[in-house]
Parts: structure tokens; C-alpha cells; sequence
């Protein structure tokens, strides 16, 4: 009886804005997992020693693992024992249909906020009508460059994969010959991990080589213009990129290229104002586009990421988790960080506010790049998009490492999917 008299009164002052407001009916103590690339962690320890502030209520931050893929198993291990030690967890674009039993549904708590979303993300964390996940901030691949380098080499952006390739060639040989001997054309992300599969979905689409699995639930990897891509990809190793890109993730190549030491990097927004920081060596010298096209005139394919915050069903805590979340996917909030650290909102009326726009122009100008990106194809494999992504990734890598040929590679991965899907997704 208590207990329900507790939850009325919860529900009392979360309706009436109280709880939000610094009244709680009984201080509670939270456990978020925080980002851990980039600038992330510090956000969300300031706006959640903001929120606690507020509200009289406790948080503790939880540091989850740098690798996406190690993240979605950490939490799927701790769902699996139905633990109370994390109240509010930071989704992958990727992940509500593989996590969707294990999160609360916050259409109680949300008031409607999520009509200022964007519609599409809402939709990807709607699940049989429930809003399992708050948009915190979206992202899209995009290619990073040193302007001043293209200048000393009276080169253009480069608009396909030729250009670029032959672009990261001249400056690497030019810079390598002035004495910069591990000068790099190009980094990306190799390693064998998520982050390789969100790259290779890019060159999927530039190259019109699908997307792995189609609407439909189709397998149509095995293609023609998906061996193009690949054998394409695979040909920068060792070139114009370093063969340590194998193993590179997010932060490897960020840190490469923000020390001065590669003429172009593909990357998620976030590293521009890492890039443009008072101690960064190329400040003030990058330029950020779309990324290329496989063909002139085509369009550039550009991965669908992002990153929602959600409620662990198994919280003891549930209307101050709620609570929290929607005050750290608010548009003061979304607004501060896409300021100060470069990351996209998902509120659409932020892109059309000046000082966003002064902090990153970018967000304007590559406005569709971000509403129009290619997704994986997590939403019509379900629960069975990892081990989808998996094999996906493990083919790419042997295909970048030499160890088999695109032609093989993909015909291999076919018969995978195959196995994973059965009779279905």
C-alpha cells in the first residue's frame, strides 16, 4: 500500500512539474552510462550535477567500454540478470529492436516532447506504440579534410572516391617528401566492429551496392556493385592509409589526423570541435563535406547514428530515471551541446537557431546529409541485427586485410546471413 501511495505521489508531481522542479517525494539515487568518445563523459557529468542539483536526487555516472559492440554486450549481459545497478542507459540507433524487452516505455513521463524530434528517430525508438528511447543527439559519417593542404596543392574537395584517393595520394607523397614521413592521406575506421560496418554501409551506398539486407528482409549483399565498393576500400590500405587502420576506431583516427598527421578523415560530427579546440594543432584549418560519391554526379552515402537515453526496466527508480532523461534530451541541453562539442540535435527547431549555426556551420549546410542518411538494417532484422552486423563487419575486415577477395568474401557472407535468418528475421 505504501508503495502505491509512493508511485501516486511520484505521478502527481511529475504531472504537475514538481518533480523536475527540485520536489521530490523521496530523493532517489540514478546510475546513467555515459558516452565515453570525445567530449560525452564531461557533459553528462555537468548536466547531470545540474539535474541533481535541481531535484535533490543523486547521480552516479557508470563509464561503459569505448567499443560500441562491447557496450550492446555489457548491457545485454546485465539485462540477462535482470540487474538494478543502471538506471539509465545510452542507446545505439541501432539497438531498440534487440533491447526492446528490457526498457520502460516513456510515453508517461514524455508530455508529447517527442513531437519536437525528429519524426523518423521517434519512429526507430517506437516499438508496438511504446517510446522506449528519448533522441539525445543524431549523427552521420561525414569527411573531414585540411583545407590548407588542398590549397598548397591547388586541389578542390574532392567529390568521389577516385578524387579522394588521388587527392590523400599527392599530399601524402608531397608532405611525406618534406620531411613528414608518417604523413596519411586517409584514416578511417578498419577495426572490426560496428564502427566498420556503419563505414562500409557508406561505401555500400555511394557505390549503389544496397544495403546488406533490404526492406523487405532480403539478403542482397552478394552484389556487383557491393564488390566494387569493397575492392575499392580495400585498395587505400597501405597506400593512402596505414595498415594499423585495421585496427583503427573512432579515437585512433581522430587522434591521427587532429595531430596534423593525415590530409583527410571520415568521422561523426563530433570531432569537429575537438578539431577547432585552443590545443587543437589543426584548429582553425579543417573543413568538414559530405562524404564522396562511387560515381560523378551520384550521391555519397553517409551511415545513420545517433544515440538516445532510456530506462532499464529493471530500475528501482523509475520516475526520477524518466525524469533525468528528459531533462538530458531537452532543447537547453541539446542546444548547449551542440555548441560546445559539435553534436547534431534532434530537435529540428535547433537547426535554424543562429548560435548552433555560428558554433558548427556545417549543421546547415549538410542538413540533408543528416535527415536523409543510410540506416543499417537493424529495424527488419531485429533481434538478430548483431550477429547480421557481425559477419557483415568480419567479411569487410578480411576483404580491407587481404585475407580474401571481395568476390569471396560477400559470397560467403550471403550463406551466413542465410544461416542467421533461417526462416526468417
Amino acid at each position: 500500500m505504501k508503495t502505491s501511495i509512493k508511485r501516486s505521489m511520484q505521478a502527481v508531481l511529475l504531472a504537475t512539474g514538481l518533480l523536475g522542479a527540485g520536489i521530490s517525494a523521496q530523493a532517489a539515487t540514478v546510475t546513467i552510462a555515459c558516452g565515453s568518445v570525445g567530449q560525452d563523459y564531461e557533459f553528462c557529468k555537468r548536466h547531470t550535477d545540474e539535474w541533481a542539483k535541481k531535484t535533490g536526487h543523486t547521480v552516479k555516472l557508470f563509464t561503459a567500454p569505448a567499443s560500441t559492440t562491447d557496450i550492446l554486450g555489457l548491457f545485454r549481459q546485465m539485462f540477462a540478470a535482470k540487474s538494478t545497478d543502471l538506471d539509465v542507459i545510452m542507446v545505439d540507433v541501432v539497438w531498440p529492436g534487440v533491447i526492446k524487452d528490457h526498457l520502460v516505455d516513456l510515453k508517461p513521463y514524455s508530455k508529447g516532447a517527442e513531437k519536437a524530434h525528429f519524426p523518423a528517430i521517434v519512429a526507430n525508438n517506437t516499438i508496438n506504440g511504446k517510446l522506449l528511447a528519448m533522441p539525445s543527439f543524431t549523427d552521420a559519417g561525414l569527411m573531414y579534410y585540411r583545407k590548407d593542404l588542398l590549397e598548397k596543392y591547388k586541389l578542390s574537395a574532392p567529390k568521389t572516391w577516385d578524387e579522394l584517393a588521388a587527392a590523400a595520394k599527392k599530399i601524402q607523397d608531397g608532405e611525406r617528401a618534406a620531411g613528414a614521413t608518417d604523413f596519411q592521406g586517409y584514416v578511417f575506421q578498419a577495426k572490426a566492429y560496428e564502427g566498420l560496418t556503419c563505414d562500409a554501409v557508406e561505401w555500400l551506398a555511394a557505390y549503389n551496392g544496397g544495403s546488406i539486407v533490404d526492406a523487405k528482409g532480403n539478403i542482397t549483399v552478394n552484389n556487383p556493385n557491393a564488390v566494387k565498393a569493397l575492392k575499392t576500400a580495400a585498395s587505400w590500405v597501405g597506400t593512402i592509409s596505414p595498415t594499423g587502420v585495421l585496427n583503427y576506431a573512432e579515437e585512433d583516427s581522430r587522434g591521427v589526423f587532429q595531430n596534423g598527421k593525415a590530409a583527410f578523415m571520415r568521422n561523426w560530427p563530433y570531432a569537429w570541435s575537438l578539431g577547432n579546440s585552443a590545443d587543437s594543432p589543426v584548429k582553425g584549418k579543417i573543413a568538414v563535406s559530405a562524404l564522396p560519391s562511387g560515381t560523378v554526379g551520384g550521391k555519397g552515402g553517409a551511415a545513420l547514428g545517433g544515440w538516445q537515453l532510456a530506462v532499464s526496466k529493471y530500475s528501482k527508480n523509475v520516475a526520477a530515471s524518466a525524469d533525468l532523461v528528459m531533462f538530458m534530451t531537452s532543447p537547453e541541453i541539446q542546444k548547449e551541446r551542440a555548441i560546445k562539442g559539435s553534436y547534431n540535435p534532434t530537435i529540428m527547431s535547433l537547426y535554424k537557431d543562429k548560435e548552433v549555426l555560428a558554433a558548427s556551420p556545417f549543421f546547415g549546410d549538410l542538413y540533408d546529409v543528416f535527415t536523409n542518411a543510410s540506416p543499417r538494417p537493424s529495424t527488419v532484422t531485429g533481434l538478430k541485427y548483431p550477429e547480421v552486423s557481425q559477419a557483415f563487419w568480419n567479411a569487410t575486415h578480411e576483404v580491407l586485410s587481404g585475407k580474401a577477395t571481395a568476390e569471396d568474401s560477400l559470397k560467403g557472407l550471403e550463406a551466413k546471413l542465410k544461416q542467421i535468418k533461417r526462416t526468417g528475421w
